[in-house]
Parts: structure tokens; sequence; C-alpha cells
């Protein structure tokens, strides 16, 4: 990542937990974390055990200089399983809303001791995923907790750049972290057709690096440009490695955001 150009990075899966043994290793190569997924179980009732494991989590993050947790409620998740992510996609009770607005609004509480930010990642195959669900998770919980923009879940999700577009633009004051992502049209057209699962899209190709798919990624950039936007974007394709090169497609998509946002 930093060989491609990029000066900060999320956790991946196999980076190491400890403070002690992965900041030198990302200040040797100039690179800092800036988040890491944490899932959330509110709605199924896991209430205390998601607490817990958010407050070792959030400590982790802080000791590594992160100043937001991006989080996914993951009761019902279908992301990982054979299941037709558009079919077969959760849907939560009004009692199971409550829970994750109870829950998630306790979250921002315990984050804003170490000066922390809480921030959705509606994703695809979970049960806050398309704009309505957005709207509705947004309105329940409190202003102190923001949204992490996805462009290619809200895209997936809706069908449309004007959707996409249209949820970054209503929440723009509440964005505090943005994942720049891809979409191949004719995947997610097969997706649909056969009836495929999140997991099947992903090894088929779904997603790829901005400037790779069908995403115009200007007026996102423009947007965040005029709210004044501080946070960080975040490149993601999950892609097979075998098929798409990691460092080749770091290296592309490092180039379109040079050249099309000038950073």
């Amino acid at each position: 990542m930093a060989l491609a150009g990029f000066i900060g990075s999320e956790v991946g899966s196999k980076y190491p937990r400890d403070p002690n043994v992965l900041k030198p290793m990302l200040e040797l190569r100039g690179m800092q974390i800036c988040n890491a997924w944490f899932s959330t179980f509110f709605a199924d009732g896991q209430r205390a055990k998601t607490i817990d494991e958010f407050t070792n989590h959030m400590n982790f993050l802080h000791a590594m200089g992160a100043k937001v947790i991006g989080c996914s409620e993951q009761s019902k998740s279908i992301q990982g399983t054979t299941k037709a992510i558009f079919e077969e996609k959760p849907y939560f009770t009004d009692t199971e809303w409550q829970r994750v607005a109870e829950g998630y609004n306790e979250l921002a509480k315990i984050a804003a001791t170490k000066g922390m930010q809480v921030c959705l990642h509606h994703h695809m195959g979970t049960g806050i995923q398309t704009t309505e669900e957005i709207d509705r998770y947004m309105s329940m919980v409190n202003d102190d907790i923001y949204l992490l923009f996805d462009t290619g879940h809200a895209y997936y999700s809706e069908g449309s750049q004007e959707a996409m577009l249209a949820i970054l633009e209503k929440y723009l004051p509440r964005i505090n972290h943005v994942h720049l992502k891809d979409v191949r049209d004719e995947v997610v057209a097969e997706v649909k057709a056969k009836k495929l699962s999140f997991l099947d899209g992903v090894k088929k190709g779904t997603f790829t690096v901005p400037g790779d798919g069908v995403i115009d990624f200007r007026p996102v950039f423009k947007l965040l440009d005029e709210k004044g936007y501080q946070g960080w974007m975040v490149v993601e394709a999950e892609q097979d490695p075998a098929i798409a090169n990691p460092f080749e497609y770091a290296v592309k998509a490092r180039r379109y955001i040079k050249e099309t946002a000038g950073i």
C-alpha cells in the first residue's frame, strides 16, 4: 500500500493486534491506521457481549491513533452465507430496530470517553442496507452517531449512481468515514439473474477499485470537497487476489484518485 502511494489503512484480518508490534511496522512505511471493522449484534439481543467486545476494540484503535470506529450490525446478516443476496436479505422488526438504536447510542457514549466517534457501515446482506433502512437508522440514533458511507454498497443495493449520490448528499454532515469502491454492472446483473449470494458475487468480481467500474466518482469527490470533508477515504475492492493482483489494483486506484480528485 505504501509503495502504491497510500498513507493509511484499515486493519486487515491478518494484521497483528498488538499496537507495540503493529505501530513500528506502519511507521517504518509512513502508514497510519484509520479504522477497523467491528460487528455488533444488538438486534439479536447480545447487548452486553457487544459492548464488552467493542470496548476492547476501541482501546486497540485508540492506541493506534484512529479517530473513528466503523461498525456493522451483523444480526441476521447473510453476507457470509450461500443465501441469495437480494431475495433473502434480512429485515429487522420494530423491537430489533429499537435494540439497535439504543445499543449504538451507548457505543457513542463509550467512544466519546476516548475522543472517538462511532459510524455505521451500511452493507449488503444486512438489516441496514437500503436507503430506507439507512434513513430509519439515522433517524433513530442520536446526532453524535455517524455514517460510514460506502459507494460500492450504496450503488449495489440501490442500483444507480443517482440513488448512491442521494444518500451521500443527504447525510454529508453526518458522514465521517468513506469507502471508495467501484461496481461492475454486468456482474450485478448476473447475481440478480442467478440469485447468487454476496460471496458468489464477490468471487465473480462484483467490486473493483475506483475508476475500473460503472461509478463516476467525480460528483462524489465534488460533494465531499464542497462539504469540507476532512475524514479518511479508503479504497476497497473485495476481489480474488489470484485474478486481480492487489498491488496492481492499488496502483490503478491511487492513480485514478489523483487524476480525478487531485489528491
